[in-house]
């Protein structure tokens, strides 16, 4: 009996040098450790993470950091007023790019609005020949038809792309503005896209194009110069956020910020907080897309085992800590390929914007706004209240409400509102209220399209026959 229980000793003994000898793995913890290494191997130029494998991506569009040689710099040289600073910006500059010929009369400029983390180079140029990011839907008989129209695509004031934004320098201490840049809000953004038109000479835009976050502006830009702007597009857009579109933001923001690297937005002399920005995409790309579409996709299968796995093991794969899904593998890949090429201070910035943004009527109260002009009637000229009020005698007034109040000044705009059925981060239940909200404030041609797919969020990007089709038909 003695012999047998020390015996057993022995076998759990080795069994525990064995374990020890032989660490779990965790190549997914690995990889920012690696990641780290490179950044300070080559701090001065530290490049955008390539990984080795490219797992089914799908088909989302580019996200490259532009060369500043491809895009044009309007310089504003005069304090520029924010709606949440007590101080104006002494100055910014707004990185942007055109496609397309300006007609002599300067009536046939689209302005494009980008999403929050989107560059102005929406489309390949001469300058830059790489795809945009809206490749599919500029260019001769596409959406944005180059033979009819003149296209603008700004980067957003607090951007990264060649725009001014926390990563720029202060003018006085001429180091990078870090978290002392203002908080932004969304019609700031739109303020400095006219202050550009203005430069450029462009008196009123035949259209204002947005997805996503601009469809935010889009909408803005439409409310804060009702006489400039001819027609207004916003596609996955919202004329508010949402308390859950705010938690996922706040949580994005949340991880980032806990990154140690962070260190409260001062982090441009040393290490960028990587990691809380791989996390924040991660996050971000759960909103982007659908569960029907990553079921198509990815169903619940397996990432494939490396080549040198014992192939002769029996019983169950043993699971992994790190990705072991490819739903898993798809989520590291959109992370790591991120958190390199944006500043995390800029999605900070920006993102919180978007939780700002409110047009009902109390909330443009609070901020002291009001159009800049009145309206203008559209050349669609739709019949007089006492016309149709003597075809109905016995209609019922649509009743208002705070948004239908706030959207008033762009009653008389020709609108298209956009949405997908299988958003879940703007839902269509958001769209369809911004356009009961345009009818109830007496606006007679918005138009309304709810678009299918499984594509999420990212249908605008995606589906160019649907939204391609209906924004070009729209024009």
């Amino acid at each position: 009996m003695i012999s047998r229980l020390a015996a057993f000793r022995r076998i759990l003994h080795r069994f525990v040098r064995l374990q020890s000898t032989c660490p779990p793995k965790f190549p997914c913890v690995d990889a920012h450790q690696a990641r780290e290494s490179r950044i300070l191997a080559s701090f001065t130029s530290a490049p955008a993470y390539t990984p080795n494998s490219q797992p089914d991506t799908g088909p989302e569009p580019p996200y490259a950091r532009p060369n500043p040689a491809s895009y044009s710099l309007y310089r504003h040289s005069t304090p520029f007023s924010l709606i949440y600073s007590k101080n104006p910006l002494p100055s910014f500059e707004l990185a942007y790019e055109t496609w397309g010929t300006l007609s002599p009369k300067k009536d046939n400029a689209i302005l494009l609005h980008t999403g929050l983390s989107a560059s102005s180079h929406a489309a390949s140029t001469p300058s830059n020949p790489s795809p945009g990011w809206w490749e599919s839907f500029i260019g001769p008989g596409k959406a944005l038809d180059t033979n009819q129209f003149y296209i603008i695509c700004t980067n957003v004031l607090g951007g990264c792309y060649g725009s001014t934004g926390p990563s720029t320098l202060e003018p006085i201490s001429q180091t990078p503005w870090a978290t002392r840049f203002p908080v932004l809000s969304i019609f700031d953004m739109v303020q400095a896209q006219f202050h550009l038109l203005d430069n450029l000479g462009i008196e009123k835009l035949y259209a204002s194009v947005g997805s996503s976050m601009g469809g935010m502006q889009s909408l803005a830009a439409g409310w804060l110069h009702p006489s400039r702007v001819g027609k207004v597009v916003s596609i996955s857009g919202t004329a508010r956020s949402s308390p859950s579109a705010i938690a996922m933001r706040y949580a994005q923001r949340s991880v980032l910020m806990a990154d140690p690297n962070w260190n409260k937005g001062f982090y441009y002399d040393a290490l960028p907080p990587h990691t809380g920005m791989k996390l924040a995409r991660q996050i971000a790309t759960i909103t982007y897309r659908s569960g029907p579409e990553w079921e198509q996709r990815f169903g619940r299968r397996l990432r494939p085992l490396p080549d040198n796995t014992d192939a002769s093991e029996s019983g169950p794969r043993t699971p992994a800590l790190c990705p072991d899904f490819l739903i898993e593998t798809y989520l590291d890949h959109q992370g790591e390929s991120f958190c390199l090429k944006y500043d995390a201070n800029s999605l900070i910035y920006i993102s919180k914007a978007m939780d700002l943004f409110d047009m009902t009527l109390p909330a443009l109260q609070e901020l002291g706004l009001s159009p800049s002009t009145p309206p203008i009637a559209s050349s669609f000229s739709p019949p007089s209240p006492e016309a149709e009020a003597a075809k109905k005698p016995y209609a019922i007034p649509i009743p208002q409400t705070p948004l239908s109040l706030g959207l008033k000044p762009l009653s008389k705009t020709p609108m298209l509102i956009l949405s997908s059925q299988s958003d879940i981060l703007f839902p269509p239940e958001q769209q369809r209220e911004v356009f009961e909200a345009l009818k109830a404030a007496g606006n007679k041609h918005v138009r309304y399209y709810e678009l299918g797919g499984v594509w999420g969020h990212d249908t605008f990007l995606i589906d160019v026959e649907g939204v391609g089709g209906a924004v070009r038909g729209f024009l």
